[in-house]
């Protein structure tokens, strides 16, 4: 896991470390999630990392408003600690697998 401060440092950290999947809040210090994911999916070498918002915007619209944005999937907070692996691995490709402890 590679946190980040604001949009603008977890931009950058994607295209350094190649993640497995991005989980992107919407409310974010300099660049609001919507514009995070649209600067991310400009990038090829991002083209198959899954952008997953994981927000407590849970407003009429919100949903397809971040997923126009470039996000992949969405999942609501406050999120359940016993499904939310489940709910990640379900916008991985098979290939990336997750690994429990």
């Amino acid at each position: 896991v590679i946190g980040a401060d604001n949009g603008r440092t977890g931009i950058e950290k994607a295209l350094e470390c190649h993640p497995a999947a991005i989980l992107l809040d919407i409310q974010l210090p300099e660049m609001d999630g919507y514009a995070v994911a649209a600067e991310l999916i400009k990038h090829a070498e991002l083209e198959k990392v899954p952008i997953i918002a994981v927000t407590s915007y849970a407003m009429a619209g919100d949903r397809e408003k971040v997923l126009s944005a470039g996000a992949t999937g969405y999942i609501e907070k406050p999120i359940d600690p016993e499904t939310f692996v489940e709910q990640i691995r379900h916008y991985l490709p098979s290939s990336a697998g997750v690994q429990e402890k």
